[in-house]
C-alpha cells in the first residue's frame, strides 16, 4: 500500500508539473495585411506618399492552432480595419487611431473575446480605440500551400476583402526598393507582397476605400507563446 501511495503522488506531482509548465498564451497561424501606402518601395516613391495617404489598413490572422487563457481558438481567424491621424509607421504621430474589430462569426462569445484580446496583443496600441465589433464569415485561404508563396485572400463578410500576390520583376519601378515599413502585427517571417484588391466597406469609421494594385501588402507567419 505504501508504494501505491508514494507512486500516485508521483503521478499527481508529475502532472502538476506538466501543467505548470504549459502556457497560457500558445497561438500559432498566417498573417496578411494591406495599407493604402506602399510598404515595398523607394525612397522617392515613399516621400510622395508620407503624410497623404497611407493612414487606412485592413489587416487579419487565422489561427491555425492556439489556445488564449485556456481558450481554444483553432482554426478561427479576426481581422480590423483601421484609421490612423497619418501614414502607420511614419515617424509622424500617427494617433489617434480608430479601428473595426471583425471576428469570426463561429466563435462562440468566449472565443470573440480571446480573438480580440490575440488581436491587441499582436498589435500593440494599435487597437486601443476599438469604435465597433462585428461577428461575420471569414475566410482565410493561402495558394500554394506556403504562406511565402505570397497568394492569399482574407474576406470578411461584405465588409473588407485583401488579395495579394508575389513581387514580380514587373514591380521594380525605380529599382532601389526595399521593405520601407514593417508589419502593423507582430510576426515570426514577413514578406512583402502586392495587394491585388484591398478595400473596407464598413461603418465606424468615417470612410470606406478601394486601393488595389499596390506593392502596399505583408504576408507572414506567426507564433506568440507566454
Amino acid at each position: 500500500m505504501m508504494i501505491t501511495f508514494r507512486l500516485g503522488i508521483g503521478v499527481l506531482f508529475a502532472a502538476g508539473l506538466a501543467l505548470a509548465a504549459s502556457p497560457a498564451i500558445n497561438v500559432t497561424g498566417d498573417y496578411v495585411e494591406a495599407r493604402t501606402a506602399d510598404v515595398y518601395t523607394g525612397a522617392c516613391f515613399a516621400n510622395s506618399e508620407v503624410q497623404l495617404v497611407g493612414n487606412l489598413a485592413v489587416f487579419g490572422w487565422k489561427i491555425n492552432k492556439g489556445v488564449w487563457n485556456g481558450v481554444t481558438l483553432d482554426g478561427l481567424a479576426v481581422a480590423a480595419a483601421v484609421k490612423a491621424n497619418t501614414t502607420l509607421g511614419s515617424e509622424g504621430d500617427v494617433y489617434p487611431v480608430k479601428s473595426v474589430l471583425i471576428v469570426d462569426d463561429r466563435a462562440s462569445l468566449e472565443q470573440q473575446q480571446a480573438l480580440r484580446a490575440f488581436a491587441q496583443r499582436m498589435t500593440g496600441d494599435l487597437l486601443q480605440d476599438i469604435v465597433r465589433v462585428v461577428a461575420l464569415p471569414m475566410e482565410f485561404q493561402v495558394d500554394g500551400g506556403s504562406i511565402h508563396a505570397a497568394r492569399v485572400t482574407l474576406t470578411a463578410g461584405t465588409l473588407a476583402r485583401i488579395q495579394t500576390r508575389s513581387i514580380g520583376d514587373g514591380d521594380h519601378v525605380c529599382g532601389h526598393e526595399v521593405t520601407w515599413y514593417q508589419p502593423l502585427s507582430q510576426t515570426d517571417h514577413a514578406m512583402p507582397a502586392v495587394a491585388t484588391t484591398h478595400r473596407f466597406d464598413g461603418q465606424g469609421l468615417n470612410a470606406t476605400w478601394s486601393s488595389p494594385d499596390k506593392r502596399s501588402a505583408f504576408v507572414a507567419t506567426f507564433h506568440l507563446t507566454e
